[in-house]
């Protein structure tokens, strides 16, 4: 039971710290769904979904209303759909777009394929696909997972997704690449993540749980500022118990929700994840630390430790965590970020130290709209190599802001924020990404 004491802290959270539920997420199996003929398959999946997740967005404005706690947003996930569409699959991102529509939710995620290991016809056809479907689709989200400390990297995946993303500014040029923003590259990928643009409910999944992120880094930032000049013991001390709070908030509404949907409850995901309203930022809290800015000498240490202090504060405060779970670093939505590279502070090199030791990885950065296929290749192969030998989750999500140059900047709205356009290696790499085959897992995968 939550005490008297727990509510008046969460309720100062929300009302002073920018506290808030950022995601109530419905996974839902479509494995039934599946039919050699696309637009049966379509038509089966809409009507799943349609009926599934039919009371999601009202439940989660009752609790909302009823516990006055903050639920930004309610999403589906679905089933990675190159295995359940063996067909074209365009008519299905239609259908899956459709059917987010209908039930008010702001994303639906799940126009994935798993290619760590290899690819099926139906990956590549998915794949081919994308660019035209994060064009068409306003809702939909797409993520591509291409290796794994178990597989390797799939480089002939990677040379593909560097296309890919290329050919996806290119079609929502007039929107600032804003397709990219609704496309990820994993290695690692898990199966319960409620957030966007990744998440997908995965083949282990049950026929559909409620899965819930939770946010607050303006909590955080607040607790830390009441133990300046404090050693690290003191830091970590603070963020554990302050992620405790947190993360009993998420417990309780991912309770609610389950209970009152009938729908089995998943995971509680605990990351920070920052918007671009100032007071919930993530670098902020690594300036509270006492940096001058994010990107200074001590970032990733500081980084570190924020990462592991809230994973040990979160799990003692629910039975089930999961999804991402530490300290997210998005550059457009968290307004920290935003400041520290645009005044040269952070630089892409070390945003990439930093993902070592955070929860994804290079996250909604813009990249000047020049940059090559290969380059965002080449990025992506360092990203999932971090990934691969550390046996974590890593991601990139760039958008190529086509026709404009470093130090410009796009515009996405909400909570996807704003982004300078950050300055990338002008060396080349076309001759490794044209190598493709599998770079090996790494010995470490042999545990068996």
């Amino acid at each position: 039971m939550i005490e008297t004491g727990e509510i008046l802290q969460t309720m100062r959270m929300i009302q002073e710290e920018n506290f808030d539920i950022r995601t109530i997420t419905l996974g839902i199996n479509l494995l039934d769904c599946s039919y050699p003929d696309a637009n049966v398959c379509a038509r089966r999946v809409y009507d799943k979904i349609c009926r599934v997740a039919r009371d999601l967005v009202r439940t989660g404005e009752d609790i909302e209303r009823e516990f006055s706690i903050p639920i930004v947003n309610k999403r589906i996930s679905v089933t990675p759909v190159s295995l359940i569409c063996q067909d074209d699959p365009r008519p299905l991102a239609q259908a899956l777009d459709r059917a987010a529509k209908e039930m008010g939710v702001n994303f639906l995620g799940g126009y994935s394929a798993l290619m760590q290991k290899g690819a099926t016809r139906a990956d590549e056809r998915l794949l081919q696909s994308i660019p035209e479907v994060l064009s068409t689709t306003e809702r939909l989200c797409s993520s591509v997972n291409v290796g794994s400390t178990r597989a390797g990297i799939n480089m002939n995946a990677v040379r593909e997704m560097g296309q890919i993303i290329r050919r996806t500014a290119e079609l929502t040029a007039d929107r600032d690449g804003l397709g990219c923003a609704k496309l990820v590259v994993f290695a690692n990928a898990v199966e319960d993540n409620p957030f966007m643009a990744g998440a997908f409910c995965g083949v282990g999944e049950p026929e559909c749980a409620i899965n819930v992120g939770v946010s607050g880094p303006g909590v955080v930032k607040t607790a830390l500022e009441s133990i300046k000049g404090e050693p690290f013991d003191v830091v970590a001390e603070t963020i554990k118990r302050t992620a405790f709070k947190i993360t009993r908030v998420g417990q309780l509404v991912a309770r609610e929700a389950s209970q009152r949907l009938g729908i089995p409850f998943g995971i509680v995901d605990l990351s920070l994840a920052p918007t671009p309203a100032r007071g919930d930022s993530v670098a902020h809290i690594l300036t509270e630390m006492g940096l001058e800015m994010a990107g200074a000498p001590g970032t990733t240490a500081a980084l570190a430790l924020l990462n592991d202090a809230v994973k040990k504060g979160g799990v003692m405060a629910s039975n089930h965590v999961g999804g991402l779970s530490g300290a997210f670093i998005p550059v457009s939505e968290d307004i920290g970020m935003i400041e520290a590279a645009q005044a040269g502070a952070l630089t892409l090199e070390k945003l990439e130290a930093m993902t070592c030791v955070c929860s994804v990885g290079l996250d909604m950065i813009a990249v000047p709209g020049d940059t090559s296929a290969e380059t965002i290749s080449g990025i992506i192969a360092d990203e999932a190599a971090i990934g691969m030998v550390n046996s974590k989750t890593t991601a990139v999500r760039v958008i190529p802001a086509i026709g404009k140059k470093a130090g410009d900047q796009v515009e996405f709205g909400g909570l996807l924020g704003f982004a300078p356009v950050m300055p990338v290696n002008g060396y080349g790499c076309a001759d490794f990404i044209a190598r493709g085959g599998r770079i090996p897992a790494p010995l470490h995968s042999l545990r068996n």
